[in-house]
């Protein structure tokens, strides 16, 4: 093989080898923490239309009150939004309750932010303690205050935490905890919303 030969081979094989050094950088943090992850990924399965049961209890030990509703469940991002409405009220009412709740992977837990039109309670927002298991998880909220039952606003706070529970795929719920700023120390199960998805 002549020199001038060689030569012409070695510069072809420079050329088709693949380059060294020259590998594509890595994501940044930033893109990396807002794909999905596999929290946010069972949230995306839950998109759709629900018909949901609310049943309540105004104390502990109280009768339950029930209510049917319908919710509509949406993605903003890797954030699952839910629209519940509500059986029609009083005239110029709006009796929407609204809630996005994701898992926030840089800070290794759930985060959720809920707005009720039909009660003056404002933005309540929560989080969680970490990653929940065997599909629950439960959101703690910042206390918030209730006007109270009768004429007079009597600002009563109230301590809330919210369990959030995976049946199957169609069906979930939302297990809503009390306790009053009223000197007894009594936690009880003050709402549960029932989930059955629509097929």
């Amino acid at each position: 093989m002549s020199s001038r030969f060689r030569l012409c081979a070695l510069i072809f094989a420079s050329i088709a080898a693949p380059a060294v050094g020259f590998a594509q950088p890595a994501p940044s943090a930033e893109v990396r923490m807002n794909e999905l992850g596999s929290e946010n990924a069972r949230l995306a399965q839950r998109i759709g239309t629900y018909d949901v049961v609310l049943t309540s209890w105004s104390a502990p030990g109280a009768e339950p009150t029930t209510i049917r509703a319908v919710a509509e469940r949406t993605t903003v991002g890797s954030i699952l939004q839910e629209v519940i409405t509500f059986p029609p009220g009083p005239p110029g009412s709006d009796f929407r309750r609204i809630d996005y709740l994701s898992f926030n992977r840089v800070e290794g837990r759930w985060k959720y932010v809920s707005m009720d039109a039909r009660f003056p309670v404002g933005i309540m927002w929560a989080t969680s303690f970490g990653r929940g298991q065997d599909g629950r998880f439960t959101v703690v909220f910042e206390p918030f205050a209730l006007a109270g039952p009768g004429a007079g606003v009597t600002g009563q706070m109230v301590s809330m935490d919210q369990a959030v529970i995976e049946l199957d795929a169609d069906h979930d719920a939302k297990e809503q905890r009390f306790m009053l700023a009223d000197g007894t120390g009594v936690m009880w199960l003050a709402n549960r919303y029932a989930y059955t998805r629509r097929r």
